[in-house]
């Protein structure tokens, strides 16, 4: 049976989504934090673990953006195909909540219109979108606002089949080694292997929305999952990036269909804050 929905749902929906991810840190993220100062080893790693923690109390209560980069907003939407929308442009109304959600949230605005000219557009839109049709009636909407200083950090490796595992992982390491501590550590790392140039960068940033500490329901992602991580976590770089056994909070990976001539590899990585919210309406 066809579910009629208005677009101006979807519109307030993401206007309220855009301030809650910006002044609450997502549970997920929470528990990863908490059991971040309980673990890390260095006096000096969990000095700056509590500050953190200290920050997100204080920008709770005060409602104030828990990073001073708000991010450019990426909007996931997955709508049922038994939804007929009304009332306008989906693109359009995906848009307007996310200019509601930073005008009336009195959130950074980040987003410039040209990426040579940079004239910032004053509301941070346009948002990056991704829709997807699929099976039921109803529409699933997850808003990550995603800050620069990690994001200028991620990588995509085109290796060859022959590389393998172990040629994965190592991408994994380079790429996150070469972050060090301009990603915000303690960060997550979204990790998205096959498909094509672009459909791995998507598989890594969809990564980052996966709740921290779950793992991929294959077994030998899984491992490669919990592997990296303790990796990740013994090159030294540490909270804030002065050191410590807690570089990464969690690694998120992704897997798709490849040519039989490639192994796309992406990493994009995220800071501590990892701002993620989702809703289903």
């Amino acid at each position: 049976m066809i579910r009629t929905v208005e677009v101006k749902e979807i519109t307030e929906n993401i206007r309220e989504m855009c301030i809650e991810a910006n002044h609450f840190l997502a549970p997920d993220m929470g528990r990863a934090l908490d059991r971040a100062v309980v673990s890390e080893r260095s006096p000096l790693g969990r000095k700056i673990l509590e500050q953190l923690e200290e920050n997100l109390e204080i920008a709770a209560e005060d409602m104030i953006p828990i990073c001073q980069d708000t991010g450019m907003a990426v909007v996931f939407i997955e709508i049922g195909q038994d939804v007929h929308l009304e009332g306008g442009d989906l693109e359009d109304a995906v848009n307007e909540g996310v200019r509601r959600g930073y005008v009336e949230g009195f959130l950074r605005k980040s987003v410039v219109r040209d990426p040579l000219i940079r004239e910032n557009t004053k509301d941070n839109t346009p948002a990056v979108i991704h829709t997807r049709i699929v099976p039921g009636g109803q529409i699933k909407i997850t808003v990550a606002p995603k800050g620069f200083g990690s994001e200028n950090m991620s990588r995509i490796f085109m290796l060859k089949p022959a590389e393998g595992i172990e040629g994965v992982k190592n991408s994994v390491i380079t790429a996150v080694q070469d972050a060090g501590p301009n990603a915000c550590p303690p960060m997550v790392v979204g990790v998205g292997i096959g498909g094509t140039f672009e459909k791995c960068a998507l598989l890594a940033k969809e990564a980052l929305t996966r709740e921290a500490g779950s793992h991929s329901p294959i077994p030998y992602v899984k491992e490669m999952e919990e592997e990296l991580l303790e990796r990740i976590n013994g090159l030294g770089i540490g909270p804030g990036g002065l050191g410590g056994t807690t570089t990464a909070l969690a690694v998120n990976i992704n897997t798709y269909p490849t040519h039989i001539a490639g192994l796309p590899v992406a990493v994009n990585i995220c800071c501590h804050v990892n701002r993620h919210i989702t809703r289903v309406i």
